[in-house]
């Protein structure tokens, strides 16, 4: 029988390759619409009801591209939505979430350093989490609809600290990160499905029924547009932290990533203002720098989330630790890569363990049994350039080690 933890790998790889490619879309099309509303020019020759035109070369060609504000006199035959990018990279993106932190809560969702939560009760929060971002969001446009934008901007964020905060109190630090990632990212796919698409419905709904549009839904849709183009950037970086313990395994995690959307708004402001041919606001990028710097301080303090070498052992661990051969798997293990995975690498140059894994108790190897069967069993991504000289033989004994426990579909 083929091996269910090889192919549930690969139904992994299969969902994360899709959400690169849909976000890679989705972002694609976001900022080039962004860059293009903000150059449009005003000229002599536009047609009524135009706002702006602009033209552009790519690729050999040359393009003429004009904006309507509400609606062009007639309804063109052949009109692009753009939409699928959007909801295919949160379908796909909550499709991960489901297959790696859902399904496997017990190793990446929970920690019960932080909170001893039971996988319904951290999925029930998880999913809650989501809808309230998505609620809460809506309910601060809808306030403050008439006021300056900025202020709208300001409460945003103010509820993007509190939900880092809080994602740290319930989730390991790794989970509290991507989730943070996931909430921003369901309030840009809801802009689109729940906004900024009804609203050109009714726009297109009432050309074609001659009548004139109001201009307000137009105004409506472009505001949570620009908001998505400030909030793509700090997703992004959110979406890649779980590859760096520096990031989601310090103390100061959630001030972390409170300040990356700050970044995200630096960044954005230089191109938009580029893009909106309205000076070169270097500052931004000192001040980008400045934050990055102040990120990078904030995670030298002690690294936490580090599972505890006498944790009690439940559930795929448990059988992991009582499997054949689990004796000698922790003799390979400590002697090829504990050097690096310890709490103090001995490791020269090496300061803090790959990934925040650690492998020198035998409570952390079982915890671990997965990630070791595929990384050093079934593939030889680990050691790294097998720097520790580990041995065909130890590989083997590490398969059937896993295997023996039972577990060669998916754990948690």
């Amino acid at each position: 029988m083929y091996d269910l933890a090889v192919m549930w790998e690969w139904v992994e790889i299969g969902v994360r390759w899709l959400h690169v490619i849909t976000a890679i879309a989705w972002i694609g099309s976001s900022f080039y619409f962004v860059a293009l509303d903000l150059g449009l020019r005003k000229t002599p020759s536009l047609p009524p009801l135009a706002h702006g035109e602009e033209w552009q070369v790519h690729g050999g060609g040359f393009y003429h591209i004009q904006k309507y504000l509400v609606a062009p006199e007639m309804m063109p035959e052949h009109l692009t939505w753009f939409k699928w990018e959007s909801y295919a990279t949160w379908l796909s993106g909550f499709a991960m979430l489901v297959l790696v932190y859902y399904l496997g809560a017990e190793m990446f969702l929970i920690d019960p350093q932080v909170m001893d939560l039971a996988v319904w009760q951290a999925v029930a929060i998880s999913l809650a989490s989501l809808a309230f971002g998505w609620l809460a969001y809506n309910t601060l446009c809808r306030v403050f609809v008439n006021a300056d934008q900025t202020v709208l901007m300001v409460a945003l964020f103010v509820v993007l600290v509190g939900m880092s905060w809080f994602y740290t109190q319930v989730f390991s630090g790794r989970a509290a990160l991507l989730h943070l990632g996931a909430f921003t990212a369901t309030i840009m796919s809801a802009n689109v499905f729940m906004i900024i698409m009804p609203n050109q419905r009714i726009v297109v709904a009432d050309l074609k029924a001659g009548r004139t549009p109001d201009a307000k839904y137009g105004k409506i849709a472009k505001q949570r547009s620009t908001h998505n183009n400030y909030l793509t950037l700090p997703v992004i970086f959110l979406m890649l932290s779980n590859h760096y313990p520096l990031i989601f395994a310090t103390q100061y995690n959630w001030i972390i990533a409170s300040l990356v959307f700050l970044m995200g708004v630096t960044i954005r402001h230089w191109f938009n203002s580029q893009h909106a041919r309205k000076g070169n606001p270097h500052w931004t990028w000192g001040l980008t720098a400045i934050l990055f710097l102040l990120i990078a301080w904030l995670s030298t303090a002690p690294m936490r989330n580090v599972p505890d070498p006498q944790a009690t052992l439940s559930g795929a661990a448990l059988q992991h630790a009582a499997a054949a051969g689990f004796d000698d798997v922790v003799g390979i293990v400590q002697g090829r890569c504990s050097m690096c995975h310890a709490a103090e690498p001995s490791w020269d140059g090496m300061v803090w363990p790959p990934k925040g894994v650690v492998l020198e108790t035998e409570a952390q190897i079982a915890i671990e049994a997965r990630r070791i069967y595929m990384q050093a069993g079934l593939s030889h991504a680990m050691p790294p350039g097998n720097l520790s000289y580990m041995e065909p033989e130890e590989r083997l004994a590490i398969i059937r080690w896993f295997r023996a426990a039972g577990m060669g579909g998916v754990e948690g």
